[in-house]
């Protein structure tokens, strides 16, 4: 019963949806306050209904309701209620309902809180936003209903993919669809902006939150995704430049950039037909992200369905969506004229270089993934495009982005003079180089990889505190940096953790150490100045596996430093095993411990590493997010005050 009323709740949500993206639309063109007063309700009722029918679903999986063909694929009786919660997303037909609850969840919230945009505009985003919603619940319901029943329900189920059975991945999808569907806002706006045919500072203000959001959940999405990547796949690695790695990765570079443009628009109004454009591609490169995820054209360990039926609906959405807005675009970008005018030396200007550092840096990582089907589809040739590319070919433009950032962060509008801005930044200078010069004394000769990433680190760090000290005046007191706005604390924050994270990266990368060996039991070896030694290996049985468990114990100078426990796990009725790394968390460095295979001759393969930083660049990106809400916390972008007063009541040009 339950069940099929959530089944019943989604169609209502679809037919809910096409009202509210017909009705509001011709009441914005026709000016009838009723037709456009239709657009909030509808926006309420259709995000209810969705989320009605995902409870419903999720109670199936709750209570192992093995009548539903999506429960017995993706589900066991034995299994944690912990994962039976994350079985319902961790499915190519229950990940596609938990983006239609959020993309529903964003249309209500533009609702609730878009009571200070004009009238027509408000309609016509929530027409919009609704447009993709019947796009994707009909794609649900006809392609990919979570609701069909079995003729004959088996005993139990199939189980989840032993790999999404994870904490990490437990909240890895809604975090990172948050971020996805998240810019669909941005998109609307974009679009609804076209058609009005007016783009001003208002509108400039408007969108910054909604992006802010998105950003900000993508970024805590990616890291969990990473995070989950380094302590579950055994691999030792926190990116591998992985297909659907880069489908999250390539969103989040736009978005940054977005954000940055939308400063603009709203400060000078220039750059208004590139803001525009932005948002339309950072929701069209999350579009992608769903055909690369779901159609199997480019194969992943995080993919969630190999279907080409699928995808190829996918892509007509990505082509109606995307190709539309673009031909809009085309049709009014003439009239999206820029008003502010600034010099070569400027924020705008510093703002431009920004834009441009991550647009070809986003354009890069697209490149890299899809080459492969490029080359089988037009030359009938398997290739791969590795890591060797994407860091030789994206680095150089991270590397210029974080030495214009303090820079460009500190420069004034309109006209600047770069000499002043570069001597208040004269010290930050001294001690990024010092530092630098520092690790690469220290080091003994290794790649510049370390140097570099360190200087680089301690320069958008320290620049972003010196902006901060500056902004509250020639004497800055506790009580004055309090007094700051949060944006501007957003702004320092998110800069200075994404210099933490840079160094994260280079110090891991420049000095990890590694060690694979097949090891005896009760002899130790040597690591890195760490004495490890493999104590015993057992069998033990877990809730829903089988586990190959070990016991190593670390120790240095004599002292024990950890015991750890990595295993080899096998799930007997998805009949597929995993490995589970034991790693030792540190602040300076992470001890990573790997069990290998039995060795004919005795013993047992042991993979040990020694990952200097490691936690630094997660911990980073959890920085740079709690930069974004503070921002978005600013009462500027929580309310849209002065923008939503001056224009609430505008009749803009058609």
């Amino acid at each position: 019963m339950i069940t099929e009323l959530g089944h019943f709740a989604l169609i209502l949500a679809f037919l809910v949806a096409i009202v509210q993206a017909v009705v509001p639309m011709i009441g914005a063109h026709k000016r009838w306050p009723g037709w456009m007063a239709v657009a909030e309700p509808a926006a309420t009722i259709q995000f209810a209904l969705v989320a009605l029918s995902f409870g419903a679903l999720t109670h199936a999986f709750v209570t192992s309701d093995f009548s539903l063909r999506l429960v017995v694929l993706n589900s066991h009786s034995l299994k944690p209620m912990l994962y039976k919660i994350t079985g319902v997303w961790g499915n190519h037909e229950g990940s596609l309902l938990l983006w239609v609850l959020i993309l529903t969840l964003f249309g209500a919230c533009g609702a609730w809180f878009g009571g200070a945009l004009p009238p027509t505009l408000r309609a016509r985003v929530l027409s919009v936003q609704a447009a993709i919603g019947v796009a994707f619940i009909g794609f649900t319901l006809f392609t990919s209903n979570p609701f069909l029943r079995v003729a004959v329900p088996p005993f139990d189920g199939q189980d989840l993919n032993p790999l999404l059975q994870d904490p990490g991945l437990a909240f890895h999808p809604p975090f990172l669809y948050l971020g996805y569907v998240g810019l669909s806002m941005a998109f609307s706006f974009a679009v609804a902006a076209l058609i009005e045919g007016r783009v001003d500072a208002a509108w400039g203000r408007w969108v910054r939150p909604w992006t802010l959001a998105a950003w900000l959940f993508l970024t805590l999405g990616i890291a969990l995704g990473s995070w989950w990547a380094y302590y579950e796949l055994g691999w030792g690695g926190y990116w591998f430049w992985d297909p659907v790695e880069n489908a999250s990765f390539m969103p989040w570079l736009l978005a940054a950039a977005l954000l940055h443009s939308a400063i603009v628009v709203e400060k000078r109004e220039s750059l208004k037909a590139w803001t525009i454009l932005l948002a339309i591609l950072a929701f069209g490169f999350s579009l992608i992200g769903t055909f690369i995820v779901r159609s199997g054209v480019l194969t992943s360990v995080h993919a969630f369905a190999n279907d080409p039926e699928r995808g190829v609906v996918i892509l007509a959405i990505l082509g109606v969506f995307l190709g539309g807005a673009l031909t809009l675009f085309a049709a009014r970008a003439a009239s999206l004229e820029a008003k502010g005018v600034f010099g070569l030396v400027s924020r705008e200007s510093a703002l431009v270089s920004n834009n441009i550092l991550l647009a070809v840096s986003c354009f890069v990582v697209f490149t890299g993934t899809i080459w492969p089907l490029v080359a089988e589809l037009l030359m009938d040739r398997k290739l791969s495009v590795g890591a060797p590319f994407f860091n030789l070919a994206f680095t150089p433009f991270m590397i210029l982005l974080a030495l214009i950032l303090p820079v460009g962060a500190m420069l004034p509008w309109k006209r600047a003079r770069l000499g002043r801005v570069l001597w208040q930044l004269r010290f930050v200078a001294v001690l990024a180089l010092a530092l630098a010069g520092l690790v690469w004394a220290v080091q003994s000769g290794r790649s510049l990889m370390g140097p570099v990433g360190a200087g680089l680190g301690a320069w958008v760090l320290g620049g972003a505190a010196r902006d901060l000290l500056l902004r509250a005046g020639q004497r800055p007191s506790l009580a004055r940096l309090r007094r700051l706005p949060r944006s501007e604390w957003g702004k320092a924050v998110a800069h200075a953790g994404l210099g933490i994270t840079i160094f994260g990266i280079a110090g891991m990368t420049a000095w990890e150490v590694e060690d694979i060996r097949v090891a005896e039991i009760g002899v130790p070896f040597e690591v890195a100045g760490y004495e490890v030694t493999l104590r015993g290996v057992e069998e033990v049985r877990g809730p829903n596996y089988l586990s190959t468990k070990g016991e190593i114990t670390l120790a240095r100078g004599g002292d024990l430093v950890a015991r750890l426990y990595p295993e080899k796990r096998v799930y007997p009725v998805a009949k597929m095993p995993t490995t589970e790394a034991a790693i030792d968390n540190g602040v300076l460095r992470d001890l990573y411990v790997v069990l290998g295979d039995p060795q004919v001759g005795g013993g047992w393969a042991v993979r040990t590493y020694v990952k200097p930083f490691a936690n630094w660049i997660w911990a980073g990106a959890v920085i740079m997010a709690l930069g974004g809400t503070l921002s978005l916390t600013d009462r500027r972008f929580r309310v849209a005050a002065g923008a939503g007063r001056a224009a609430r009541d505008a009749v803009p040009a058609e």
